[in-house]
């Protein structure tokens, strides 16, 4: 008899136990003459040699599947003690989904400017998305790099923004850095809880294996095998943004988010992503792929809302009551 411990260190134990641990039992029932001992991200398994060796051949296509799909029903997990071929999550048409997001959800590009950008990001290294609010370009984007992360391309995910509001050093906010920068980029963390556990998505934020920074942070850095999104770049000056995009590094994936009709700048002409957007669009191995209403998926008040803004941008307006 040996003893080994397994590290659970590429899914979430929360996913691989199953609901009351259902998803553990039913390995342990499958493995009668294994003693098997879980202890939050460990698993401890005793047993002969051949049992062993045919217990870390089971587990291995079981942590495979629930990485990519990050999740794992009793009835997968049947076919994959079983080897009965494609799982459920497998059986449908899934070819154009990104990932699969927590609980399973399959996360794929919904409009064509969704998916011009992600057939763009294949051939280029620096992809430029602009578009109006709701049209999906920070989400794509963030869906692009936990892919990427997944599938090994790059070894870290950074995710930056220009904290124009705040006057970038965020000195007068309340508590350390972290605190001062969470409420600023609640955004990002919401698209990347909507595909990576909140547990897991802690451990990469420890291990630094996803960075967010405001832009400021990025001077002086080589990012290399890195995937690097800088979002709200249209409150990113000139020279701001030259100084981000020359951070890129070899092995290195880069995209820009912003709109152009949200500048909060002093002078809205002075705005980095409306300066690149103009002298990078001739650029080999630079794309830019311009969002627009139709790409809007938020709540469907919010297309309607965008276009009367648009309209009436260069309207008079006269408040009789002031």
């Amino acid at each position: 008899m040996i003893e080994k411990t397994i590290k659970i260190q590429s899914v979430d134990p929360l996913i691989l136990y199953g609901p009351n641990n259902q998803n553990l039992e039913l390995i342990k029932h499958f493995f009668p003459h294994v003693k098997l001992i879980a202890r939050g991200d460990e698993l401890k398994i005793r047993g002969s040699a051949d049992q062993i060796a045919g217990f870390d051949q089971k587990m291995a296509k079981i942590f495979d599947h629930v990485a990519h799909y990050n999740y794992l029903t009793i009835s997968d997990l049947e076919d994959l003690l079983l080897d009965n071929g494609a799982t459920t999550n497998q059986a449908g048409n899934n070819e154009d989904v990104l990932v699969f997001g927590t609980g399973g959800k399959p996360i794929r590009p919904r409009t064509f400017h969704q998916r011009e950008a992600v057939a763009l990001y294949k051939t280029h290294d620096l992809l430029i998305a602009t578009g109006p609010a709701g049209s999906g370009k920070t989400y794509i984007a963030v869906t692009l790099a936990v892919r990427a992360l997944r599938n090994k391309e790059v070894k870290r995910i950074i995710l930056s923004r220009p904290a124009v509001e705040s006057g970038e050093h965020l000195g007068f906010l309340p508590g350390d850095l972290r605190e001062k920068l969470d409420p600023y980029l609640q955004p990002l963390y919401d698209a990347l809880l909507d595909m990576i556990p909140a547990k897991k998505l802690q451990e990469f934020m420890e291990q630094n294996i996803i960075q967010i920074a405001p832009l400021a942070f990025m001077r002086g850095r080589t990012l290399e095998n890195s995937f690097v999104i800088l979002d709200e770049a249209q409150n990113a000056s000139i020279n701001q943004l030259k100084m981000f995009l020359t951070r890129m590094g070899a092995h290195s994936k880069f995209i820009v988010t912003g709109d152009l009709t949200q500048i909060d700048l002093p002078d809205k002409n002075r705005s980095g992503l409306l300066h690149a957007s103009e002298i990078l669009k001739n650029i080999e191995g630079i794309a830019i792929v311009p969002f627009d209403r139709n790409d809007i998926i938020r709540h469907q008040l919010v297309e309607k809302i965008v276009r009367a803004y648009d309209e009436g941008k260069n309207e008079p307006f006269n408040n009789e009551n002031d």
